[in-house]
């Protein structure tokens, strides 16, 4: 068993079916709970919980290179440890810093937004950033899509989710189709070889964002509940975008 679970966390040849699969069912446990626990607090899901909780995303990204570049060792900071263990920090500081707020009134999402930036400034100090041709490609691919959300009438949240999704998509047919980087992630691999071409995985990610999120606009009547999931969304397109951009940038 403990050999099993070490090849299951530990694993650093690329993702599983098996794993893959796992893997979602504890990401639905743990996004379903953690809802409950917010209600049960009290906590509001708005914006100021989004401006919250960026900064440790980017914490979360920028351990991950760190564990890929081999300046840190430890499993625990890669998927699903990486997780578990910056929201194990996140969540500390939430509920910390809410109690905080109804007894003094400071706005604990300010604090916590400052807390996050001394949190990963340190980081992002050590990281090498030299391969400005694959940022140059990533701008490129990515305005026409920028101009596109623009234009469109939607709502804004809505515009920010599916950008951080595509921003993740073109950050990954940059790395895949000028870089000679593997995608490690099973239904990702299985649609661009589907398809011939990685570029394929940035429009179908699109799609698929408009469509989720017309279906989550329309057929469910809970607001928060409606925020929440697109804020669980947003994080999971940023946290692998963004890590997925600071590897290419540094060339890990």
């Amino acid at each position: 068993m403990q050999d099993y679970l070490y090849n299951l966390f530990c694993n650093t040849t690329g993702y599983t079916v098996e794993s893959t699969s796992i893997f979602a069912i504890i990401l639905i446990i743990t996004v379903y709970a953690i809802f409950k626990v917010l209600k049960f607090l009290k906590i509001k899901i708005d914006k100021r919980l989004a401006v919250a909780v960026t900064p440790y995303v980017i914490l979360g990204s920028s351990l991950r290179v760190l564990k890929d570049s081999r300046m840190i060792e430890s499993c625990l900071f890669q998927t699903p440890g990486i997780y578990f263990f910056v929201f194990g920090i996140t969540f500390s500081l939430l509920v910390i810093l809410t109690i905080v707020e109804r007894k003094t009134n400071i706005p604990y999402y300010k604090v916590m937004f400052i807390v996050g930036l001394f949190l990963i400034s340190p980081i992002l100090g050590v990281i090498r950033y030299r391969n400005f041709t694959g940022i140059g490609y990533i701008i490129v691919y990515l305005v026409p899509w920028i101009i596109l959300l623009k234009l469109i009438p939607w709502l804004s949240e809505n515009k920010i989710v599916t950008g951080l999704h595509t921003f993740d998509g073109t950050v990954t047919f940059v790395s895949l189709n000028y870089f000679g980087y593997y995608e490690q992630h099973i239904l990702p691999r299985y649609l661009i070889d589907f398809f011939g071409i990685p570029f394929s995985f940035v429009i179908l990610k699109f799609i698929a964002l408009v469509l989720i999120l017309f279906v989550i606009d329309n057929y469910s009547t809970d607001k928060e509940f409606n925020n929440y999931i697109k804020l669980i969304i947003g994080i999971l397109g940023a946290s692998t975008g963004i890590r997925d951009f600071m590897r290419l940038f540094s060339l890990v």
